[in-house]
């Protein structure tokens, strides 16, 4: 009897030990077919988060209907419509008016403009006109400065007399402020590295070193300082602020080898997408950063649940909106949960960005209203949801979905912040747009050379980028005010950054 008993309880404590480890490989299967999934949708599949579809009639409120673009498309010419490319645009080429045209003209022989028929001089009614746009490439030019000198005398000493040359950008620099502007653009806007850059000046019979060129754009970077300083300034007095941060390589000293730096970007103002871009170097990502670039903000934060920004924002130092669309990414990379409750929350969370599509279409006050109405209720909603889920539902400890659910829940606090401001956002998109001219540049140029090149590479990708979202040619700005800011009045250094660089130059009303 007591043999059967011990083996009836060791074939139960073998049973239990299967039952244990076949839950645990089922966890780990879970685990593994998500990120084989994910890394199937990053190589082969589409990365937009898109998963639900609305019915037509679903989420149709009187008067909070999303605005549409009318399309007004005549009967008639339906059927002679021009090709579009993929954007939607009509297929033709558009230039200025004053484009310098080089005409050529094919005339018909002198013997060929004599009718056959009647032995008289044909006579010219009109002409036909075929244009082409056509490319020479970029020409280059020495800026030759001639100086005058002049023999004087006085109380019999021989003196030459001669007029001083204009404050230079680069002291003793054999580079003109337009040759210069031109090297930033194409490096900090057009992704272009250096080498390569040298490599087209090679082919025009110039020859300037790669080191050379480095040399001068972290020399920019060092007089450029100032309107960066000012920038930044302007940017962490506003009230409403976006921040990321993005890891770029920088070669470490004396190894050959290297290893990994940041670039923060914030976007300050005080709208909802506001202009200015300023990017600060740091050799790495230690918290202490991101408290001495914060130390002194008050105003509306935007940001991803990076610790740094949480534990500020624990300590009311400035109000923190987290961004929603990283919260959704969580929920759409959890794909070996509920299926179902996943997507519930997916297209609630769809609910908010469409309202405040709508919300961004009305006036601050109408903007507030339709927050405080309209979303705040599905925030509640979604919170209720998801702790009920992470209390009473079963959830595998280590899946992407438990992550999702616990992600959320640490921002409960914080996820209807945006609601109480008219100038706040749902998500951190503004930043994200901002720090994609950054990762497209490192693809080309690979690395940093060293922390000064880094801090250098921020202060002019702050102007670059500033310019391109102000819709201001960066080339054309950056020549300007390195003629101007050597004798520029550091007490107005304000005038010189893009936005009211660009107002000064528009004609009188």
């Amino acid at each position: 009897m007591n043999t059967l008993t011990n083996t009836l309880e060791q074939a139960l404590d073998s049973i239990k030990l299967l039952s244990q480890e076949n839950d645990n490989l089922q966890i780990q299967i879970v685990s593994l077919t998500e990120q084989l999934n994910w890394f199937k949708r990053q190589i082969f599949g589409q990365r937009s988060e898109k998963i639900t579809s609305l019915n037509p009639g679903e989420l149709i409120f009187p008067g909070l209907e999303l605005p549409k673009t009318p399309v007004v498309e005549s009967p008639k010419n339906l059927a002679l419509k021009q090709p579009r490319t993929k954007k939607g645009n009509p297929t033709k080429i558009e230039f200025p008016e004053d484009l310098p045209v080089e005409r050529t003209i094919l005339d018909l022989k002198d013997h060929e403009k004599i009718c056959p028929e009647t032995g008289k001089s044909l006579i010219k009614i009109g002409e036909d006109v075929t244009q082409k746009l056509a490319h020479r490439p970029g020409s280059y030019y020495i800026k030759e400065t001639i100086r005058p000198k002049y023999a004087s005398s006085k109380d019999g000493e021989k003196t030459i007399l001669t007029t001083n040359l204009p404050e230079s950008f680069l002291a003793r620099c054999k580079a003109d402020e337009s040759l210069l502007a031109d090297i930033l653009v194409k490096k900090f806007a057009d992704h272009l590295p250096l080498y390569r850059q040298s490599e087209i000046l090679s082919r025009e019979q110039i020859q300037v070193s790669r080191q050379l060129l480095s040399q001068w754009v972290v020399r920019c970077g060092l007089a450029l300082r100032p309107l960066y300083d000012e920038m930044s300034r302007l940017v962490l007095e506003s009230n409403n602020l976006f921040i990321d941060e993005v890891p770029v390589d920088m070669l470490t000293p004396g190894k050959g080898s290297v290893h990994q730096a940041y670039m923060w970007v914030l976007v300050g103002g005080q709208e909802g997408n506001p202009a200015y871009r300023i990017y600060n170097f740091r050799t790495d990502r230690r918290h202490i950063h991101v408290e001495e670039l914060l130390k002194n903000y008050h105003g509306v934060l935007h940001s991803d649940k990076y610790g740094a920004y949480e534990s500020l924002a624990v300590k009311k130092q400035f109000t923190w909106c987290p961004c929603w669309a990283h919260i959704r990414r969580k929920f759409f990379e959890a794909e070996g949960g509920d299926l179902d409750f996943r997507k519930k929350i997916l297209r609630k969370i769809r609910y908010l960005f469409m309202f405040e599509r709508i919300a961004w279409s009305r006036c601050k006050d109408e903007r507030l209203r339709i927050r405080q109405e309209y979303e705040i209720p599905i925030i509640d909603e979604l919170i209720s949801l998801i702790k009920d889920k992470l209390i009473n539902g079963k959830v595998s400890a280590k899946s992407k979905f438990r992550e999702a659910l616990v992600y959320f829940f640490g921002l409960i606090p914080f996820l209807k912040n945006y609601t109480q401001h008219s100038q706040a956002r749902l998500d951190n998109n503004v930043a994200e747009r901002a720090v994609r001219p950054l990762v497209l540049g490192r693809k080309n140029w690979l690395f940093l050379g060293n922390e000064e090149g880094g801090e250098a590479a921020a202060t002019i990708l702050s102007l670059v980028q500033t310019c391109r979202a102000l819709n201001i040619n960066p080339r054309e700005y950056l020549e300007d005010i390195m003629r101007r800011i050597m004798s520029h009045n550091n007490q107005k250094l304000a005038e010189l950054l893009p936005d009211n660089w660009a107002k000064s130059r528009m004609p009188p009303v």
